[in-house]
């Protein structure tokens, strides 16, 4: 009877590089399942949204079509497509407030969000709040006649983060109006002014 082999040691020269590559051996064949299907989803959603499309926007009122891509942020496509650029890019992180309009009524950070996200929705600019006829809105109104800016960059995020705040039922009090309008910054600091114009308009928006 012959005596039973001994198996090959799977790390037979001791080495650290013997062993690695052993273990990843071992590891690709058990790990390759998951990678390849999430390779396989990621390859079939890239094929879905590669390359420029046709995007849909209303904006103002008015429907206008653009070629663009996927990733092309609202912003970019008030600014650069439409040429609306009333909007400001400011930080481009959302952390300003400098670009924000009015989609359904509610106000966004403008670069944080898709222009694709927004087909079907009634998208407002600072263009777009003044009457037919140049009459300026209340709250433009007010913005004037209290010196609510300086530099005037921050104004139009300012204005309609403004309009939108009114129209939240946040504008009780001078505290309230702060404490809603903190996601806008204005590096001239003209705070004061902008409250004070915000709640003067408020009676002038109902």
């Amino acid at each position: 009877m012959s005596a039973p082999t001994t198996p090959a040691p799977l790390n037979p020269d001791g080495s650290r590089r013997t062993f690695m590559k052993q273990a990843g051996g071992f590891l690709g064949l058990a790990l390759a399942p998951p990678f390849l299907s999430q390779a396989e989803r990621l390859t079939a959603l890239s094929k879905k949204v590669e390359g420029v499309s046709t995007i849909s926007l209303k904006v103002n009122g008015t429907v206008r079509a653009i070629r663009a891509e996927p990733r092309v942020t609202l912003l970019d496509a008030l600014r650069e497509y439409l040429d609306l650029t009333g909007s400001k890019k400011g930080c481009d992180h959302g952390q300003c407030g400098a670009c924000t309009v009015l989609v359904d009524g509610k106000r966004v950070n403008s670069c944080l969000t898709l222009a694709i996200m927004t087909q079907g929705k009634e998208v407002t600019t600072i263009e777009g709040l003044a009457k037919e006829g140049g009459e300026l809105h209340p709250m433009q109104a007010a913005f004037l006649k209290h010196d609510g800016f300086q530099c005037g960059y921050c104004t139009p995020g300012q204005i309609m983060s403004a309009v939108a705040c009114v129209q939240e039922g946040h504008a009780g009090s001078e505290a309230e109006v702060r404490e809603w309008m903190s996601g806008n910054l204005c590096r001239c600091s003209a705070y004061p002014n902008i409250t004070a114009a915000i709640l003067e308009a408020k009676g002038q928006m109902g």
